[in-house]
């Protein structure tokens, strides 16, 4: 059975989610239909084009994404804090991006006085606002709701293109979080849709490789900080030249058929999240297949476990044996 939204979420636990949505009846999102031959290519531009744009809405960060034939992985950022600090008029300017609000929230921005009855209302929208720019609920159903409008038009049929719920993980720790941007970020080669990261159109990892030529990083996607210190950034806590390191090595792995430990692996990233060779090469290729819920150390699974009072953690085997 399904588990709700709110009981897959503790931003005290964690502020990164893995998200998946797929396409219903694994229709075709982009990529071209062998059985018609008719390319839906284009598509892969609406989908990063409107995650962007969202991304600058709302109070969540991109840290990986990739837009694959029938579905679509993200790894997100919530930055609740942030929706915190805003006052009252940036969250209604924010939220008019997406919709056109109410009659009270457009009579506020107008400059009109709100009578103490109105004002009690406003108030409440204003909170409800709040909450739903740091709500990746709200993100994914913006997002897959404008695409499935497109996609719907441009086939000419009505309907649901997207499955019913999107999959959502926690990632609880810096090793769940390195080892799953690296999964979504290989996605394109595992799937033979390119060979090297730079061929992998519409992902986080072209992204990144694009500004990282011109010695920068990419302003639309969560920066990396390097190694954490006590006074930490937002931003992701590696160094980006270690991570694309290993996501090159691990990307020439998955091509050349390679399931066995290689020794030079053994980079800094790799030392910090203690993660072995052998075990980084099957996160990296399996990570959906391997965990189902949240992902994370022991240590980390039972203190998200309490927050969320639930009895049991998930993925005990396989996180002691990966993670560990």
């Amino acid at each position: 059975m399904a588990i709700a939204r709110k009981r897959q979420v503790s931003l005290a636990d964690t502020k990164y989610y893995h998200c998946i949505s797929r396409c219903v009846r694994r229709a075709f999102l982009c990529g071209e239909d062998h059985f018609t031959g008719q390319s839906y290519e284009h598509r892969r531009g609406w989908v990063e084009d409107k995650l962007i744009d969202l991304a600058k809405v709302f109070c969540i960060d991109v840290c990986a994404f990739a837009v694959m034939s029938n579905h679509t992985h993200l790894v997100l950022y919530v930055d609740d804090k942030k929706a915190d600090r805003l006052n009252d008029k940036a969250i209604v300017i924010r939220w008019h991006k997406l919709c056109k609000g109410t009659v009270l929230t457009q009579r506020y921005l107008q400059g009109e006085k709100l009578s103490k009855a109105e004002l009690l209302f406003f108030n409440q929208t204003v909170k409800q606002y709040r909450e739903r720019l740091a709500s990746i609920s709200w993100f994914m159903r913006l997002l897959n709701e404008d695409i499935a409008r497109q996609a719907n038009k441009e086939d000419n049929c009505t309907g649901r293109f997207w499955e019913g719920r999107f999959k959502s993980q926690a990632l609880l720790d810096e090793a769940a979080l390195a080892a799953c941007m690296a999964y979504v970020d290989l996605n394109p080669i595992r799937a033979k849709m390119a060979n090297t990261r730079e061929e992998s159109s519409y992902t986080s990892v072209q992204t990144r490789l694009e500004s990282a030529t011109e010695g920068k990083q990419p302003k639309k996607l969560l920066r990396f900080a390097g190694m954490p210190r006590q006074i930490m950034p937002k931003a992701l806590p590696f160094e980006l030249k270690s991570y694309l390191e290993l996501v090159e090595l691990k990307g020439r792995c998955i091509r050349e058929g390679k399931r066995g430990y290689i020794e030079s692996t053994h980079l800094p990233l790799l030392e910090r999240v203690n993660i072995s060779p052998e075990n980084w090469l099957k996160l990296t290729t399996q990570f959906t297949r391997v965990f189902h819920g949240a992902v994370g150390r022991t240590i980390s699974q039972e203190s998200y476990c309490e927050s969320l009072n639930r009895k049991r953690p998930s993925n005990v085997s396989n996180s002691e044996k990966l993670l560990a």
